[in-house]
């Protein structure tokens, strides 16, 4: 269990690295496609996934909030949302957890019910990141609507391609990892 354990996260941790490194290389290189500037490229890349993450927090507790689940503390969260993100919870802990049978009050992490929630959800997340890069962009090019309109809508597009085909690259790699496993236990 330890040792399933401790793969997994090895694994979490180097998929979520590796698509870190991916985002920086395609967010500096479609900054420098449109800039021509290194420097504002750089800025880009570095800079405007901070305010990313900042913005998708806040745009993750209003989303929670708007869903009505009920927030727990913030260790039961936690550890709740890394078990269920690591397949670690058996079949009760995850009913319990995405709301199913009698009790309702699942971990915040649980993704919205309805096709129209998870549309909605993916829209205003849409904007937000949109209205987040125009704006760092905006200032890191010293103001120039232009360039910082044209990153704004080109970036997210390239990204959206390219987190597609890092996800069925890993989705790959875990399905021969676990049939690597299969063969090993047989």
């Amino acid at each position: 269990m330890v040792r399933a354990l401790v793969r997994s996260v090895k694994a979490l941790a180097l998929k979520v690295a590796t698509y870190g490194v991916m985002h920086l290389i395609v967010a500096i290189i479609v900054a420098y496609a449109i800039t021509r500037d290194w420097r504002i490229a750089l800025a880009v890349g570095l800079i405007e996934p901070f305010f990313q993450t900042i913005a998708y927090s806040v745009h993750d507790r209003i989303w929670h909030r708007i869903e009505r689940r009920k927030m727990r503390s913030g260790v039961e969260e936690t550890a709740e949302a890394v078990t269920a993100r690591l397949d670690l919870m058996n079949a009760r802990e995850q009913s319990r957890a995405h709301g199913h049978g009698g009790d309702h009050h699942g971990h915040s992490h649980a993704l919205p019910t309805s096709l129209r929630q998870i549309a909605m959800k993916t829209f205003t997340y849409s904007i937000m990141h949109f209205a987040v890069a125009v704006a760092v962009a905006y200032v890191l090019t010293g103001f120039n609507w232009r360039l910082a309109l044209a990153i704004g809508l080109i970036e997210p597009i390239v990204q959206t391609v390219f987190f597609t085909v890092h996800d069925r690259i890993w989705a790959r790699i875990e399905a021969r990892r676990a049939k690597e496993r299969e063969l090993a236990a047989a």
